[in-house]
């Protein structure tokens, strides 16, 4: 027997949580950014390396996909669901140096952030647009 598929939630249900989940992914994603490029530019002790190398390679992944959270894509938010693990791990790591304590659990939770409201943004974004197409 074939399941019956779920209806969708109303646009005035959906309008809402579109909007704030948006806001949210967006403001953690700028955050994540600007706490890992301050920390790489006033306090990370680089051991003699170029800041701007590093500061590169640890940004590289939140650029790719930058102009499409800024746009509001879910599909860039997916990928950005894919990309934030890295910096979750990172932080995880670096909560774990008492030197770079408060830096870790600041990246670790960023990323959580920035991953739970992509992933909820996703999924209402879809079922919006599946509601306007009249589903």
């Amino acid at each position: 027997m074939a399941r019956k598929p779920k209806p969708l939630p109303s646009l005035d249900w959906l309008t809402p949580r579109v909007k704030v989940s948006r806001a949210v992914s967006l403001i953690s994603f700028i955050a994540l950014a600007a706490l890992v490029a301050g920390w790489n530019l006033f306090f990370a002790d680089l051991h003699g390396a170029r800041t701007w190398v590093v500061m590169t390679i640890q940004l590289v992944p939140l650029l790719l996909v930058a102009p499409g959270v800024i746009a509001g894509s879910p599909r860039a938010h997916a990928w950005t669901c894919f990309i934030v693990n890295l910096y979750f791990i990172q932080g995880v790591l670096a909560a774990i140096d008492p030197a770079r304590s408060l830096y870790g659990w600041l990246e670790a939770l960023l990323s959580l952030l920035l991953f739970c409201a992509g992933l909820v943004y996703i999924r209402w974004s879809y079922q919006y647009q599946r509601k306007l197409a009249g589903e």
